[in-house]
């Protein structure tokens, strides 16, 4: 049973429990008990399962603790303390773990110090980074306190000796929890806790998490099932004890109307007051590319006040030690400002920040609170953040993050359920841990929360997969990994290789490198595997300033033509932009619902800015221009909302037809809704379409006439699941989640008898073995649940067939309207892909003039420009083009001069290569048998742009 505890307990009872010598140190440290302290220690005393959910700094990790050290300290002055482990508790950042280490074996010196006794607790991390030095010692001495990984655990699991450490395992505590169950590390968790409780029975659960919903889900997850019963657990639900100073700012008064060199400049002037009034600041981006931007630009323009002492990038593209480096001097205090992605959002004590900014939308309101919350460390600081809008769809998504944080309205995060990969891979590990009867390594199974509903049928098919059942894989190199004897019904490990199979191929996280862009033979870039991932054949994307029309992907590499004919269509940071949750975005959906009916009802400029002010908690300059938004946007065309969706028909100059979805549900759920309106128009029509995607709604656009709404129509609710299924059935996305997904089932192994298979042979190998599974079953287990990643953890099939629902039950209205400029709602979608092909500033001025077409349309102003949109577009199209073209004529220039310049060189070697530069297809034998021969001295002497372009012509 879940229950949410409602009163803490009294500071004396606490009093009571505690070890003098424990009670000594806490109050030379602090004052009082804290309220999770008030909450959680009696709890954990009394050995209960129990969930703590509070802010950064609000001494989650010491109450989880305090108990525990209190016993230990206990048994070390009876004399009853054993040589067993006591406490596992695990992080998800071994740099995590490091400082827990650290913030334990502190404590304990101050305690021995002050007592003037020694209690010979160890406390010890156990780690991907742990040397075989260290690791031997633990299985001699185990530690008291175990500081592990998920991947860690499921290694000692399997161990053949240190296992017997875990069998009288009194708590567990598990930090972070809001950051491993929404991904498949969480999954494998939640089966690790699973084993970890059938070795130590009377094992306590303990979690620990930021800010996160539902909490009910949560502790579910945190303490599993046993039987059809959840194990009992207490919720402390603190998420809100600290002050919160949160603020929406607008670098300027008018979003859309300025230009960006003004924007740009008002931008870094505001980021570097903020940053100047305060200590440290932290600087949280949605990018990596503008982590680095944004560092550039703060030292290029305040040269005195930013230099490599007081200002670095943290991001996950960086070395191990450079991001050390800085996580260090941040603890010491000798930075002024740190701008980093996501990879400084979970607990790793970073010191004292007392400001956050958040450059554009989080994305989530628990994600806005999470990165804010590291601001204000320590227990009664003011959590204080400042959020920075660029454009205006940013501008209301953050008002309502901030009406819904200080609401305390949390968005619900998606736990994944049912993977079978990571069940295949669980498996083994069991096998190989022990011999076990099918019927009881099912029930410890469904113990996990994430397989409380996984079918005999799912967990047969992975025991026939692992058995080797399916002969036809052993030509793949695929062997049987247990044995299964169906007579008496017991399963074990097969084979002596078993454990240095399992143990060195371990773990959820995919390998992933960057994939080669190809025009033929000739190489013209890398793009990121995740990026690939969003591609269909056709698609358009911008690279090295040059635009290229994707053909199809074989490992590693994909094959690319150039498109110099038409705009990109994916945005160049799709892939790494975080999608807005669906709570969120329904929340937006609501906000636009009741400004239309405010609209509709006829009411005044000055009672319509008053209730944007009361309801959404912002300043006059960002009411006004939310009212200037939707006033635009319902006299021109209409204003969608969570129960309507408006779509929107535009034609542009060349003759592309759009059909445009003002669908706010989030870029996951629109993900599935543009996918299977493509696929129908493709089955129904037989027509190509091309899509484009964001969170605020999707676009189907095509040169010949197609009847989108009559596709729209065909798709139904209960064949909704089967539909995506056929649609994403042939596409990258599919072919790249499988081979992550056949190597948690340990289909393909990363590494064999000492050997690493690079990233572009896995992907051959899993090409070649989805074709093999799909020969054995269309249906099979791994390939299902490659399909089931995609369309639920990386799309939302759920939320989307929600949608679908209410569309038939009516309580969704579809409004066609037809426009001859996008409505101000749809510009950032038109505009994303077009963008990327555009300089900065022609992409403000593009906007821009959208903007004044859509005022001249509704008769706002009447000096404005009638000139049509695909005029402005067209202009800056061609002097992109024009620009590039220059740039071409001035290099090609550059390096002919270089050429006529090289010494030592014969003439008809120069000629050869300004001929090459003037378009010549065919190279003379003779200079490519030079290029060869001389090879290492034009390596050395010729100047380094002529070197590599005749170096890329004769030796690619």
């Amino acid at each position: 049973m879940i229950t949410t505890m409602q009163k803490p307990y009294k500071p004396e009872q606490i009093d009571h429990i505690l070890n003098p010598i424990v009670k000594k140190w806490f109050f030379t440290r602090f004052k009082e008990y804290s309220l999770p302290q008030l909450y959680g220690v009696m709890e954990i005393h009394s050995r209960n399962n129990i969930l703590i959910s509070a802010p950064t700094g609000a001494t989650k990790t010491l109450t989880g603790f305090l108990s525990i050290l209190n016993e230990l300290i206990d048994s070390s002055e009876k004399g009853i303390l054993e040589d067993k482990i006591y406490c596992v508790y695990i992080s998800p950042l071994r740099a995590l773990s490091e400082d827990i280490k650290v913030n334990l074996t502190n404590p304990l010196k101050e305690m021995e110090e002050s007592s003037g006794k020694k209690f010979g607790i160890r406390v010890a991390s156990r780690t991907g980074d742990t040397t075989t030095y260290e690791k031997s010692k633990m299985l001699k001495k185990p530690p008291h306190i175990l500081i592990t990984t998920p991947e860690s655990l499921a290694i000692v699991l399997s161990s053949f000796k240190f296992v017997d450490h875990l069998k009288d395992v009194q708590w567990c505590i598990v930090d972070e929890v809001h950051a491993l169950a929404e991904n498949k590390r969480g999954t494998h968790l939640s089966l690790s806790l699973e084993r970890l409780q059938k070795l130590s029975p009377a094992m306590t659960r303990i979690g620990l998490s930021a800010t996160i919903a539902p909490l009910e889900e949560i502790a579910k997850y945190l303490v599993g099932y046993d039987g059809k019963d959840v194990r009992p657990c207490k919720i402390v639900d603190v998420q809100f004890i600290k002050k919160l100073d949160i603020k929406v700012l607008s670098p300027v008064p008018d979003l859309i109307d300025t230009e960006h060199g003004n924007m740009h400049d008002a931008m870094y002037d505001l980021m570097h007051n903020l940053i100047q009034e305060h200590k440290t600041t932290l600087i949280f981006t949605n990018t990596r590319s503008a982590t680095e931007r944004v560092v550039h630009n703060l030292k290029e323009k305040f040269p005195k006040f930013y230099g490599e002492d007081n200002i670095g990038a943290h991001h996950g593209s960086l070395s191990k030690d450079h991001r050390h480096n800085l996580e260090n001097r941040l603890r010491e205090g000798k930075m002024k400002v740190a701008v980093c992605s996501t990879s400084l959002e979970l607990g790793i004590d970073i010191g004292f920040i007392d400001l956050v900014i958040c450059l554009s939308s989080p994305k989530s309101v628990a994600r806005a609170l999470q990165r804010i919350g590291r601001s204000g460390h320590r227990l009664h600081d003011v959590t204080k953040g400042r959020i920075i809008v660029l454009d205006r769809d940013d501008l209301i998504e953050c008002s309502v993050i901030l009406k819904s944080a200080i609401e305390k309205k949390i968005d619900k995060i998606h736990i994944p359920t049912n993977a079978l990969d990571v069940l295949a891979q669980q498996i083994y590990g069991i096998a190989i841990q022990e011999q076990i009867h099918i019927n009881d390594l099912f029930k410890l199974i469904k113990g996990s929360y994430c397989y409380k509903d996984l079918s005999r049928k799912d967990f047969n098919e992975i025991i026939e997969y692992l058995a080797g059942k399916y002969i036809s894989l052993e030509d793949r190199h695929i062997y049987a990994k247990i044995w299964h004897d169906e007579e008496t019904g017991m399963i074990g490990k097969r084979g002596k290789l078993a454990r240095v199979l399992y143990m060195t191929n371990i773990g959820t996280i995919p390998d992933q490198i960057s994939v080669i862009v190809k025009i033929g033979e000739q190489v013209v870039g890398t793009i990121e595997e995740a990026f690939l991932e969003k591609l269909r054949p056709g698609d358009a994307f911008v690279l090295g300033g040059n635009v290229y029309q994707f053909k199809f992907a074989r490992g590693m590499v994909a094959q690319v033509s150039a498109s110099s004919n038409r705009p990109p269509n994916v945005p160049a940071w799709f892939s790494e932009m975080l999608p807005l949750s669906f709570d969120l975005a329904l929340e937006i959906g609501r906000f636009r619902k009741l400004l239309n009916e405010k609209f509709c009802l006829g009411k005044s400029k000055k009672e319509i800015i008053d209730f944007i002010d009361d309801y959404a908690y912002v300043d006059k300059n960002a009411s006004l221009s939310i009212y200037n938004y939707f006033f635009e946007q319902f006299n021109y065309a209409e204003i969608p909302s969570n129960s309507r969706i408006i779509v929107e028909h535009y034609t542009n100059e060349r003759g592309m037809k759009y059909t445009i979805f003002h669908s706010l549900y989030g870029r996951r759920v629109n993900d599935c809704l543009s996918r299977a309106v493509a696929f129908a128009i493709s089955k129904s029509q037989h027509r190509d379409v091309e899509i484009g995607i964001n969170d605020n709604g999707f676009y189907v656009a095509s040169e010949k006439s197609v009847n989108v709404m009559h596709a729209f129509k065909l798709i139904k609710s209960k064949d909704f699941r089967k539909v995506l299924d056929m649609a994403i059935d042939r596409t990258e996305i599919l072919k790249r989640r499988f081979r992550h997904c056949a190597m948690r089932a340990l289909m393909i192994l990363r590494t064999y008898k000492g050997h690493t298979k690079r990233v572009g042979r896995q992907q051959v190998s899993s090409m070649i073995l989805l074709s093999a599974v799909k020969r054995i079953s269309p249906d099979f287990s791994i390939l299902r649940e490659a399909r089931r990643e995609v369309l639920e953890d990386l799309m939302d099939v759920e939320n989307a067939k929600k949608v679908i629902e209410d569309i038939e039950k009516k309580n969704i209205k579809i409004d066609e309207i037809t426009t001859t400029v996008p409505s101000p709602f749809a510009f950032n979608l038109i505009a994303q892909g077009i963008t990327d092909i555009l300089k900065i500033e022609d992409r403000v001025e593009f906007l821009r003039r959208m903007h004044k077409n859509v005022l001249a349309k509704i008769g706002s102003k009447k000096d404005v420009n009638k000139g049509g949109l695909e005029f402005d577009y067209m202009d800056a199209w061609k002097k992109a083009e024009e620009e590039k073209l220059a740039n071409k004529d001035a290099k090609k220039e550059k390096l002919k001069m270089q050429a006529w310049n090289l010494k030592r060189v014969p003439t008809f070697a120069k000629r050869e290569i300004v001929e090459m530069l003037e378009g010549k297809k065919e190279i003379k034998q003779d200079f490519i048998d030079g290029v060869h021969k001389y090879k290492k001295e034009i390596e050395k002497t010729w100047p380094k742009e002529i070197k590599e372009y005749v170096f890329k012509k004769v030796l690619q």
